[in-house]
């Protein structure tokens, strides 16, 4: 029964992505995407329809979100590191251009003044445009003017109504209204207000012939390599488009000063923070694990209940409970140990209060782990190294400790992994400080993730390219020192199977 429920909700989301994506597709002509898509659909038709390759049933789940949720991402993330990719060249070379002149409209003196009224047509905003003299009525969209029939016009130049368009109320797709540019001969219509739109001539145009930018009296030429309009000085236009950049990105994050200045610095805590928060939350939460673990213990239910608490109440919601906490001037910790120490002001007690946190933050987890981990040692063989003459303290620790760890070395690294990227805790917690006062960019408690974060998007705007390119180094790191580590309890497991 559950075999056949989960092969109707897989054909179900099946004909439910199908439905959703193959509309949009069509639109967009987006054939090769489609293709796939399509393809896709009909093999886990037929795998789930069939009674043949059971097992392929199970795995083609897992491996779909696998591909979905990791290799499409990463390869994703990959893909834009080389490129220029951020604020200002998000499009393509005709989307620049065409905001180039769009931004650089200009009204014409004694254009004609035309009564604006908003509608839609097929889900597209559309101008109906009614000129004052002549009375005659036009639809403008963003590929130009065209006539309209059958239109019912007041006396104040408002169109009631107009065959196969729908009348906006006013203040409606207020962005889009703002937005839309129609074009025209010698420039664009746009609107006034809510009421009135009125003709603009562009003061910049793209010239094809020399692949420039011409206007004010001045040349922009296009640059291939920096995706800009560049002038004989070397001054370019906001507007950019996207261009693979090559290796540059990974250049600039090995040469440039204000990355690789700071880099082994914070390369240095980054490891210190989340070994160091792996083994203060695996040693409390072993320690209560074993302690409830006893036969002696009374009350375990009740003491699992309140040490999971941290874990079930949401993580940032604590994280800034235990800023405040450690405020120098009303935080809760000052006032009980009677101190006047500013703990976010000092980086030595500043990374020691992230420590802290992230020990009431992720002990509960170690704790849970452990207690399963636990469970599944037979007693029997504790009770016979204690036969033998072994302490508890030995028991422990050439018995029990070695199980253990063959068991929770995988969540250890897991764990390892998951605090060598946190930045919700430094963010909510520290925000990277305290900062030294000639150098803003780079903060004592900042780990590679908040400092890619800054430099990327709090320095020169949203440099994505640049971002993506400091996340493959991060990934490398942390995927290098996953292996190493997964290869050292492979081997620990092959001395205690």
């Amino acid at each position: 029964m559950s075999f056949l429920l989960s092969r109707v909700a897989t054909l179900s989301i099946t004909a439910a992505i199908l439905l959703y994506a193959v509309p949009p597709l069509l639109k967009a002509e987006a054939w090769v995407a489609l293709a796939i898509l399509c393809a896709a659909a009909a093999g886990i038709c037929y795998l789930y329809l069939s009674k043949r390759h059971v097992p392929a049933k199970y795995l083609v789940p897992g491996t779909v979100f696998l591909i979905v949720f990791q290799l499409v991402p990463l390869l994703y993330t990959f893909s834009i590191a080389f490129t220029n990719y951020g604020d200002g060249h998000r499009g393509s070379k005709e989307e620049a251009v065409a905001a180039i002149e769009r931004e650089s409209l200009k009204e014409i003196p004694g254009s004609p003044d035309y009564a604006l009224t908003i509608a839609a047509k097929g889900g597209d905003l559309v101008f109906l445009l009614v000129d004052r003299e002549t009375k005659a009525v036009q639809a403008g969209t963003a590929d130009g003017l065209s006539n309209v029939e059958g239109a019912e016009v007041s006396l104040t130049g408002k169109i009631l109504s107009a065959p196969g368009y729908e009348i906006l109320p006013a203040g409606d797709r207020d962005a889009e209204v703002q937005a839309l540019a129609v074009p025209t001969a010698r420039g664009a219509i746009k609107s006034s207000g809510l009421s009135r739109a009125i003709e603009f001539e562009k003061t910049r145009a793209y010239a094809a012939d020399c692949d420039c930018v011409r206007g004010e009296g001045k040349e922009w030429k296009a640059s291939s390599e920096t995706g800009y309009f560049v002038d004989a000085q070397g001054n370019n236009l906001l507007q950019g488009w996207q261009v693979n950049v090559g290796w540059s990105n990974f250049a600039r994050a090995l040469t440039d000063p204000n990355v690789n200045g700071h880099f082994f610095n914070v390369l240095i805590w980054n490891f210190v923070f989340s070994i160091a928060s792996v083994f203060v939350t695996f040693v409390l939460g072993l320690s209560c694990a074993l302690a409830l673990h006893s036969p002696r213990m009374k009350g375990t239910k009740i003491y699992r209940a309140l040490l999971v608490l941290p874990y079930a109440m949401p993580a940032f919601a604590l994280m800034l409970v235990w800023r405040d906490m450690f405020n120098k001037d009303f935080g809760l910790i000052n006032r009980v140990l009677g101190l006047d120490h500013d703990w976010m002001g000092t980086p030595a007690s500043a990374r020691l209060a992230l420590i802290l946190v992230n020990l009431w933050l992720g002990y509960p987890y170690m704790f849970l782990v452990a207690t399963g981990a636990l469970q599944a040692i037979p007693r029997e063989l504790t009770e016979a190294s204690g036969i033998d003459g072994a302490s508890a303290w030995q028991s422990f620790r050439r018995v029990t400790l070695p199980l253990l760890l063959v068991a929770l070395t995988p969540l250890l690294i897991s764990s390892f992994a998951f605090n060598f990227n946190n930045f919700n805790l430094i963010r909510f917690v520290t925000n990277g400080g305290p900062y030294a006062v000639d150098n803003n960019l780079v903060g004592k408690t900042d780990l590679l993730i908040t400092y890619t974060y800054r430099l990327a998007f709090e320095g020169s705007g949203g440099l994505l390219g640049f971002a993506a390119a400091l996340s493959t180094f991060i990934f490398i790191i942390v995927a290098v020192t996953s292996a190493i580590a997964f290869r050292r309890t492979r081997a620990q497991e092959e001395v205690y199977s």
